[in-house]
């Protein structure tokens, strides 16, 4: 069993107060619970704690050999922190009536109409950008989620083919998911993926991605062979690379 496992000394009541759960530790002392993993790494020297700026989620890594109790004292030590890095993130916004989704880096207005059937369309009405969306509003999440990765999915494809052709490669299959810790792969068989979240970010982003998997068919490395592939193709592609990595992680906060 692990150190961090083992049962906690009493700790004085007017210290936060936390519980464990599995391999997750939640610290009570602020203003909500906070649940932060517990990770330990035997190549760690130090403590270190984190929030993902995508999913909001805290971890707090551990070297071998520290127990729960030190990593309890640490995090209540770090509790205003942990606050104050929460409370900047982004708020999430569902695909509910009167919320702005953006489409291809535009945002878009979410109307919902009943009970008329219909198809989700992007249109522009009273000089707005707006997604309507048909049917029963309990759906209306679904639909919209549906929506957005048809889009990407046929963006996707046409890139693909697109610049395919330019670098010289063929492809397999192209799948969106909804990935948290890469925007796109290629497999040793030409086999694309691609987070859905892309139509939402300009397009540039999008092409960007389609080309960066791709250049993965002629090298499947990062040399700097590979990013002459790339720079061929789109020589400005660092703009792409610090735009994703400024607003990257509010895209994982629609929906």
């Amino acid at each position: 069993m692990l150190d961090f496992l083992k049962p906690l000394i009493a700790a004085p009541s007017s210290a936060p107060r936390t519980s464990l759960d599995g391999t997750r530790l939640v610290l009570d002392g602020g203003i909500t619970p906070i649940p932060v993993d517990i990770r330990v790494n035997p190549r760690a020297r130090r403590m270190v704690l984190r929030i993902d700026r995508r999913s909001g989620a805290a971890a707090l890594t551990l070297p071998r050999g520290i127990g729960r109790v030190r990593a309890e004292r640490f995090l209540t030590a770090h509790i205003g922190w942990l606050e104050a890095r929460l409370k900047a993130l982004p708020q999430r916004i569902p695909f509910a009536p009167g919320a702005l989704v953006p489409l291809r880096g535009v945002p878009h207005r979410l109307v919902h109409r009943a009970p008329f059937r219909g198809v989700t369309r992007a249109v522009m009405e009273e000089g707005e950008a707006r997604l309507i969306i048909h049917g029963d509003e309990a759906q209306m999440e679904a639909r919209v989620l549906r929506f957005l990765k048809q889009e990407a999915l046929a963006d996707l494809t046409r890139a693909a083919a697109h610049h395919a052709g330019k670098l010289g490669v063929t492809y397999s299959r192209i799948s969106v998911k909804d990935t948290r810790s890469r925007w796109g792969s290629c497999s040793s068989r030409g086999d694309l993926s691609f987070s859905w979240r892309l139509i939402l970010a300009p397009p540039f982003i999008l092409e960007y991605l389609v080309v960066h998997e791709l250049a993965h068919r002629l090298e499947m490395n990062h040399s700097s062979r590979y990013w002459r592939h790339v720079a061929a193709i789109m020589p400005d592609f660092e703009c792409a690379e610090a735009w994703l990595r400024r607003e990257g992680c509010v895209l994982h906060h629609y929906g």
